[in-house]
């Protein structure tokens, strides 16, 4: 996948790259990493597992 400057990613003022909503969306999953643009809102929280379980490794 080519990134596209202005639409998968911006250069912020401290000079870090910072994926945008549209990016994560191509990639097509979350990484749990509480990216700035996460299209899941994934904030630290365990994520429902693909058939609506909590995963009980990620809330420890």
């Amino acid at each position: 996948m080519s990134l596209v400057k202005g639409i998968d990613y911006y250069i912020n003022d401290d000079g870090n790259f910072v994926f945008t909503e549209t990016y994560h969306l191509k990639r097509g999953y979350c990484c749990k990493n509480q990216c700035l643009h996460c299209p899941w809102g994934y904030r630290g929280e365990p994520l429902p597992s693909p058939e609506g379980e909590t995963n009980k490794d990620e809330t420890r």
